[in-house]
């Protein structure tokens, strides 16, 4: 399975959640905030959010439902 691109989601989607969460808690856009504004970087961020979101959906489709951070060791090696 592919670990690094899992990983690099994870952490876009946990920077996305915690942009939502300023969002609904405070009003305060930290995306708009660091670009000032709603313009082609914020658009870009919140793309990267969506492709990691869709990323993840279709990596947990095809691995059964598992997402993996880390390789599967083989128990069986002795």
């Amino acid at each position: 399975m592919l670990f690094i691109p899992n990983i690099i989601a994870f952490i876009i989607l946990l920077i996305g959640g915690l942009n939502w969460g300023l969002v609904g808690i405070f009003r305060w856009n930290l995306v708009t905030a660091i670009f000032g504004g709603f313009n082609v970087g914020a658009i870009i961020v919140y793309v990267l959010v969506m492709l990691a979101a869709i990323w993840l959906i279709i990596s947990a489709i095809i691995s059964m439902g598992k997402i993996w951070l880390r390789p599967e060791r083989d128990n069986n090696k002795k």
